[in-house]
């Protein structure tokens, strides 16, 4: 039985909650919901997306993102202006703009575990990036051309070259002189700031975003560069442990709080827009949930239309050209289709429509705008929840062995680095007893062997773990202290060297961002561990525990 998607669990918790108190509405200053929600999500996915597949499948996400958005604003709009006269055709280019974004979040949350391919899910993930910016973005100019009268394409293509050039490059270079005044810190103080820098690099898309607005570029834009731009410096703070620690658990809190705050807003409203809405219309309720069904599926027509002519010959150049491991198909087509969910972005962008024009009047249809959203985002959650598991049930199994294989080489590399590492030079010998490099050599030897099991097994050669028995008589008992405080520093040794070399094969590109994160998660848990471990080690053996710098040996 399938587990019900958690964006319509905190829709209808929200749902419930304002139920008791019909009308209980929570409102916010337009421009304030925006700022509020909008640029951490969008910041945090910029930072989080694979930049090695945002790349590789560049024509087809902007393809989606930018050519998608403009046919859809264009021509829903001018589909709601026919079907509901009363509402002006700016406005109708406004609703079409909200409508616009999609919700990668909830496709994921609606697909777990049912086989969607992850290069498909990548470019999901990178339209869902840009579309938020560029439907936003959409939505700004209709408002505008609502409130001023006065509409030119011309100035339109301007304005939008303008802002769209001038927030990716505020953006990036707000990202790249937060995180060199980062590297100049922590460099001199380590890890001791790792919490500041966290709080600052939590504030940086506000700030990206503020600023944006405040010189006339797109602030939306400016805090997708500003993630972008900070995840490539990350690339070069291997050693920086607590902070990446900290961050990531920071962001997942930020990311799962703000989308859900979004969704339970979502339902909090829920019984005031649409009962509200519903009983103004009175007998012509069915109306108004027509134009629903009729712009959802209008959205999913489009969609489908542009996927298939538009974007396919694209995926079918990434296939060939081995940037895409699925062949795409109609079923494929479809489940993309499908997967064209409205969420959070869109339920802010409609919330963030001004209340009143500038005269004082109020804005034209704004709460049949807000309906018809909302409307749109529940249609579409549940249709994709109903339809996407049958139609990727039906698509042929497909395994991501490419990512599974450059994991196992990374391992394998890494491990391999790292008995390297080991090697004790004639110079080291020389500056120890003869003791100490005989306890040197039986943890190498020991660690050594460790690692070869490891590459075998991830060779699938199967070769089990050797054990040594150990005698435990008193007179052994300060020298085991010191084997074991050897063998502990040289397995951090040895993280610190697999880190290092995962982040080489990352900047080479050998690996993307999803797996160096995961495999990093692994050594930095590892080597906190560790260092827990050794601070016992060195009490036990009557030495000061060591300090806690960024030092890699």
């Amino acid at each position: 039985v399938r587990a019900i998607p958690l964006p319509l669990i905190q829709i209808a918790l929200g749902a419930l909650i304002a139920w008791p108190q019909r009308g209980l509405h929570i409102a916010f200053d337009p421009e304030l919901f925006l700022l509020l929600f909008i640029p951490p999500l969008l910041f945090a996915d910029g930072w989080r997306i694979p930049k090695r597949e945002f790349f590789a499948l560049a024509r087809p996400i902007l393809l989606l993102a930018f050519g998608l958005v403009l046919i859809t604003v264009l021509g829903l709009g001018y589909l709601i202006h026919w079907m509901i006269p009363a509402m002006p055709l700016t406005v109708a280019f406004a609703l079409a703009a909200v409508v616009s974004p999609t919700d990668a979040v909830a496709v994921s949350a609606i697909t777990r575990n049912l086989g969607m391919p992850h290069k498909t899910m990548h470019m999901l993930e990178g339209e869902s990036l840009l579309n938020d910016a560029s439907g936003l973005v959409a939505v700004k100019f209709a408002v505008a051309a609502t409130l001023t009268g006065v509409f030119s394409w011309g100035d339109v293509a301007k304005d939008f070259t303008w802002m769209a050039v001038g927030g990716l490059g505020i953006g990036a270079l707000l990202g790249w002189g937060f995180s060199t005044a980062r590297d100049t810190i922590t460099r001199r103080v380590g890890d001791v700031a790792a919490t500041q820098m966290v709080l600052l690099l939590v504030l940086l898309p506000f700030a990206a975003y503020i600023v944006g607005e405040k010189i006339g570029v797109s602030g939306i834009l400016a805090a997708v560069a500003a993630g972008i731009a900070t995840n490539f410096a990350d690339l070069d703070r291997s050693n920086f442990i607590s902070e990446r620690l900290q961050t990531e658990g920071t962001w997942s809190m930020v990311e799962s709080a703000f989308n859900g705050a979004i969704f339970l807003l979502l339902g909090l409203q829920l019984p005031s827009i649409l009962g509200a809405t519903l009983v103004d219309a009175g007998h012509e309720w069915w109306k108004l949930v027509g134009y629903v069904v009729v712009i959802s599926f209008a959205l999913l027509l489009v969609r489908w239309v542009w996927i298939t002519l538009g974007v396919h010959g694209a995926l079918r150049r990434a296939h060939r050209e081995g940037r895409m491991a699925e062949k795409p198909s109609h079923l494929l087509n479809l489940a993309t289709t499908m997967a064209g969910i409205r969420g959070a972005v869109t339920l802010a962008a409609a919330l963030s429509i001004p209340v009143h024009l500038r005269g004082g009047a109020p804005f034209p249809e704004r709460d049949l705008l807000i309906f018809l959203a909302t409307g749109v985002i529940l249609f579409t959650l549940i249709l994709a929840a109903i339809t996407l598991p049958i139609i990727l049930r039906r698509m042929p199994p497909h395994e991501d062995t490419e990512t599974q294989h450059e994991e196992r080489l990374a391992r394998a590399t890494a491990c391999k680095a790292a008995i390297a590492s080991l090697t004790l030079t004639e110079e080291e010998a020389q500056q120890h007893d003869e003791q100490w490099v005989a306890q040197y050599q039986e943890v190498v030897g020991r660690i050594t062997q460790e690692y070869r099991n490891r590459i075998h097994l991830l060779d699938d050669s199967g070769v089990a773990n050797s054990t040594e028995n150990q005698r435990d008589t008193p007179e052994m008992v300060q020298e085991r202290r010191m084997r074991y405080l050897r063998e502990m520093e040289l397995r951090l040794r040895c993280i610190q060297v697999e880190r290092d070399t995962l982040y080489a094969e990352r900047q080479a590109h050998r690996i993307n961002d999803e797996t160096l994160r995961a495999m990093v998660s692994e050594l930095d848990m590892a080597e906190v561990a560790l260092r827990k471990r050794l601070v016992v080690a060195r009490r036990a053996a009557g030495l000061q525990p060591m300090g806690h710098g960024n030092s890699t040996h």
